[in-house]
């Protein structure tokens, strides 16, 4: 490889590479507050909380390549969770069954997402939004109060931690960017929907396949989604019909995708970066605990530091704006 090419390919990535740094700075203030320190349960519970918001995170940031919004992930999310409740029970072969059940469904709401947004040319955040509240209406119709079991075995080993106190769940969350991130951003469905998150218009002159890829975007977001509300419920061992719940995850993964790098006009951007930045979003809620701030400190933090990233966000699109208009 070319100098060149290492200095456009570290230009690519430096969005990724400071969340990453962001990321290491607040866990390393973190671990070193923590009166435990660096033990196997605080990873392991800080793990579990931080791969919950970036599975979440991932399933919003393939809409957003495409310049569109998913505001239904919380909601899958939530829903994934109230149906596991009910069928990853029982037998092992019944749990593996009810697991690819939960899975099918997220992916089936990611789908119904882009058939809407497709074939009834509807806005993605007017879409998403109005098949969230579908959504929920269906988990609270599975958990009108929280309850439910889950799996013992399969959720201890999933949320407790291996040989070298490394947790789990980033095994887990290795799995998934293996098996669906890397194979999506690679194939030509994947290319295109950075293409469409560039320029729509010029994605369609050019022959694009709009539709397939705005399907399989959606969906796939929808199977996240619903791998995070699988998790949620080995984490919890219940299921809960939240509003709150779906709303707290729908917000934090959008904040965690403008931290991790990814351009909220699309075409821009990285599900590592997300990852990330989801982690970082994560620790700074631990650091207020550790630093004794009062819990309803917490969202205004979070705020301010969302508006920062999306105002950093905006300065950049300012900057290529005004490149682009020189050459008019």
């Amino acid at each position: 490889m070319t100098r060149l090419e290492w200095q456009y390919r570290l230009r690519e990535q430096r969005a990724t590479m400071a969340a990453v740094a962001l990321f290491v700075v607040l866990f390393a203030l973190y671990i070193g507050k923590h009166p435990v320190g660096w033990d196997a349960a605080v990873l392991t519970t800080a793990a579990n909380k931080g791969v919950l918001l970036a599975v979440a995170a991932m399933a919003q940031t393939l809409p957003v390549l495409t310049g569109g919004i998913d505001l239904s992930v919380g909601m899958v999310f939530v829903l994934a969770n109230c149906l596991a409740s009910h069928l990853v029970v029982g037998s092992g072969w019944h749990a593996a069954l009810g697991v690819a059940a939960v899975l099918a469904t997220g992916a089936a709401c990611g789908l119904v997402n882009g058939f809407i947004i497709v074939y009834g040319r509807l806005q993605p955040i007017i879409t998403t939004l109005a098949t969230g509240i579908v959504y929920f209406g269906l988990a609270l119709g599975l958990r009108p109060v929280p309850g439910g079991d889950v799996h013992a075995g399969v959720a201890e080993a999933l949320t407790g931690s291996l040989p070298g106190a490394v947790p789990s769940m980033l095994l887990v969350l290795l799995a998934v960017v293996l098996l669906v991130w890397l194979p999506y951003r690679r194939s030509v469905l994947g290319r295109a929907a950075l293409a469409i998150g560039s320029s729509e218009t010029a994605s369609y002159m050019s022959g694009v396949a709009m539709g397939r890829t705005i399907l399989l975007t959606y969906t796939l977001a929808g199977l996240l989604a619903a791998i995070g509300g699988l998790l949620l419920t080995f984490v919890t061992f219940s299921g809960e019909a939240s509003s709150a719940i779906g709303g707290v995850y729908t917000l934090n993964s959008i904040a965690a995708v403008v931290i991790g790098g990814v351009s909220l006009a699309g075409g821009s951007g990285s599900a590592v970066g997300a990852i990330f930045g989801a982690f970082a979003l994560r620790t700074i809620g631990d650091l207020l605990f550790v630093f004794d701030f009062e819990p309803l400190w917490q969202p205004l933090f979070q705020g301010v530091i969302l508006l920062v990233a999306v105002s950093v966000g905006s300065i950049r699109l300012l900057r290529v704006g005004n490149r682009l208009a020189l050459f008019r």
